[in-house]
């Protein structure tokens, strides 16, 4: 059995740190819902429909946590039964996330400030995407394409850590500019999913271009271990 070595810790790593700042929002907002607090435009979208939210910021935790693990190849061969059960409770987080994103988008009224209609749109795109990339996923991992799988759980994650990525470019913005709303933050955000998408493609292609050997391994080690 293949022992973890630090090596395999870093990716797990890297993707919890970039979710805490996103984590650690979705509690306060959570909290906020939950406790008797003075209704503002920026909050009462929240306030008078929790639902949608709560199911959000639950699920999306799941997902990015989750999510940082599966990543791992020494975490896979180590534990391949909690890979899998795992991955069954990522994907349908990832697919709870991803559509009550494009439900809040759709149902809530946002501020003019705080979304404009490119981020609308992108939004919906996002949302849309996510939930796309986690059902081709596990239409792949069904037909034992591990291959197809991990490409589009690696994308369907790369949205799905959007707002760890917003953490990291609107903060400075942010700071420096004394803003917190406006085109510049709805084009920011936009950015932050196209850079993500970018890493992602630029991952899945790496992986095209691995030896046949890893590929047929890959192959062989999914269907040894839908076996048992």
């Amino acid at each position: 059995m293949k022992k973890l070595t630090l090596a395999d810790f870093k990716v797990p790593a890297a993707l919890v740190a970039l979710s805490v700042v996103p984590i650690l929002g979705g509690v306060v907002r959570l909290t906020s819902v939950a406790r008797d607090v003075t209704v503002t435009p920026d909050n009462a979208r929240f306030l008078h429909a929790p639902t949608p939210v709560v199911i959000h910021v639950v699920s999306a935790t799941l997902f990015c946590l989750l999510g940082a693990f599966q990543f791992s190849t020494g975490f896979r061969l180590r534990f391949s039964g909690l890979h899998r059960r795992a991955g069954r409770v990522l994907a349908v987080s990832g697919l709870l996330a991803g559509a009550t994103g494009v439900w809040m988008t759709l149902s809530y009224d946002i501020p003019l400030n705080l979304q404009g209609p490119l981020l609308y749109a992108v939004r919906l795109v996002v949302g849309t995407a996510m939930v796309a990339s986690l059902v081709l996923a596990w239409s792949a991992i069904l037909r034992r394409d591990v291959p197809r799988h991990e490409a589009w759980m690696i994308r369907a994650y790369a949205l799905g850590q959007g707002a760890g990525t917003q953490a990291l470019v609107l903060g400075p913005w942010m700071v420096i500019s004394g803003q917190s709303g406006g085109v510049t933050r709805d084009l920011l955000m936009t950015l932050t999913w196209v850079i993500n998408g970018a890493v992602a493609e630029a991952i899945v292609s790496r992986r095209k271009r691995a030896s046949p050997a890893r590929v047929a391994h890959g192959r062989g080690e999914t269907v040894a271990g839908t076996s048992r």
